[in-house]
């Protein structure tokens, strides 16, 4: 003989688990709500593309998109010609705070090699790639909050955040008011 669940166990049961589940996802939301406009950047370490010791501190002075991507993510292929643009435009440039613009690529990957295919394939050529495949810089994303991609988060020359998954338009246009006019 074994033990059959009543109707209401079970309810109680599922109820509990939804519960459970739902208060979970609330506090990775949390960490999330927590980076807006206006709150210093978590700094971070890791190693470029290139086997070159890397952090983040090391760019104050210039403005700085973090952009959290993957080679297999569809929309964060798709925008890439874009963010080449972006660089493009920006990099190298003066502005009324800051010199310079960086883009830090975060590729949060299952295969190294498709990652660097990607690269090479959508012509991200600033230098500032990080492959986020082992615990340590996975907990970049963790650290920033990062529940989809592609997540952006626009640092200003003190690494303040200024702007959490903006449009690359709406970096643009920002980063346009930005430029120093002689």
């Amino acid at each position: 003989m074994y033990w059959k669940p009543s109707y209401a166990a079970l309810v109680s049961v599922l109820f509990i688990g939804c519960l459970i589940f739902m208060l979970g996802r609330q506090s990775g939301r949390s960490m999330t709500s927590r980076l807006v406009n206006g709150m210093e950047a978590p700094d971070f370490t890791a190693t470029l593309k290139d086997e070159v010791p890397f952090k983040l501190s090391d760019l104050q002075g210039k403005y700085v998109l973090i952009d959290f991507w993957a080679s297999w993510c569809g929309p964060c292929r798709r925008e890439s010609k874009s963010l080449v643009a972006l660089y493009d435009k920006y990099n190298g440039k003066q502005f009324n705070n800051g010199n310079d613009f960086e883009i830090v690529s975060i590729g949060l990957e299952r295969d190294e090699f498709d990652w660097q295919d990607a690269i090479k394939a959508d012509n991200l050529h600033w230098r500032n790639h990080i492959l986020a495949a082992d615990k340590a810089t996975k907990a970049i994303a963790e650290q920033y909050g990062v529940e989809a991609i592609p997540s952006k988060f626009l640092l200003n020359e003190k690494g303040i955040i200024i702007g959490v998954n903006q449009s690359i338009r709406e970096i643009d246009k920002y980063l346009e008011k930005q430029i120093k006019k002689d």
